[in-house]
């Protein structure tokens, strides 16, 4: 499940509950941050449920894919990626019915975006954003080199539920998914284990949790070393992407 799907899910969930737009938006923003759809787009699905639709998936398209690149395209394509910066290839050809080489140019050539840790970004770092990646990664390697502990009392995770359980959230550079274990770690564990499937709401939880029992406790104890391994990496690219230049847990 993608969490394009998830938050469409929580926009149901919202409307069977009586929310109201406004409401849905707001608890939308509050769950998933940055990583939240637009409004227009939570308006959208919002009253598509309220017009009695009950899926969360697509409208099957019928056809040969179409191989348009107009204006409308790739905005829509913007869109999408800008809502859930995960969602596949796949899943944009099925979205809007353009074929895979149409999506791959418009990712590539007119958005200039690339994927890193199964996540679309900005294909170049502007000059602010490198910078910003090597002091934060510098940062925290002091802070790791400066105390023993550091890494074994570091969280890793969505901040939306640590506000006001008095937790220090560390800084993170935007668009720098091979710098969160989340990301250049788990995610992509995931994905490889459930390739194209699609859960009911009420499967997500028990799902989640067979996956995680899969992984072995190893992987966990070595996530943050790779962690500081990555900060070293960024530094020494310059804040680049950097992504096939470190090692794997």
């Amino acid at each position: 499940m993608t969490e394009q799907h998830d938050q469409r899910y929580c926009i149901k969930f919202s409307h069977k509950l009586g929310d109201t737009q406004v409401e849905t938006i707001r608890k939308i923003q509050q769950a998933f941050g940055d990583d939240a759809m637009s409004n227009s787009r939570i308006k959208e699905w919002y009253n598509r449920f309220k017009d009695g639709r009950t899926s969360v998936d697509n409208e099957p398209r019928s056809g040969r894919p179409s191989t348009s690149r107009n204006e409308n395209v790739i905005e829509q394509v913007r869109t999408l990626v800008m809502e859930d910066s995960r969602i596949t290839v796949r899943e944009l050809v099925n979205e809007i019915g353009v074929s895979t080489g149409s999506v791959h140019s418009i990712l590539t050539e007119d958005l200039g975006m690339r994927s890193v840790s199964a996540k679309f970004v900005p294909k170049l770092l502007t000059m602010e954003r490198k910078q910003r990646r090597l002091e934060i990664a510098q940062d925290m390697l002091d802070n790791a080199d400066s105390n023993p502990n550091f890494l074994n009392t570091m969280i890793t995770g969505d901040d939306s539920w640590v506000y006001g359980q008095q937790v220090i959230v560390l800084p993170h550079p935007p668009y720098s998914p091979d710098l969160a274990p989340r990301d250049f770690l788990i995610f992509h564990r995931f994905k490889a284990k459930l390739p194209g499937r699609r859960f009911q709401s009420s499967e997500v939880v028990n799902v989640t949790r067979d996956v995680v029992r899969e992984f072995p406790p190893y992987m966990f104890q070595q996530c943050f070393l790779q962690l500081y391994q990555r900060w070293q990496t960024c530094i020494a690219a310059n804040g680049n992407y950097f992504e096939g230049r470190c090692g794997s847990v």
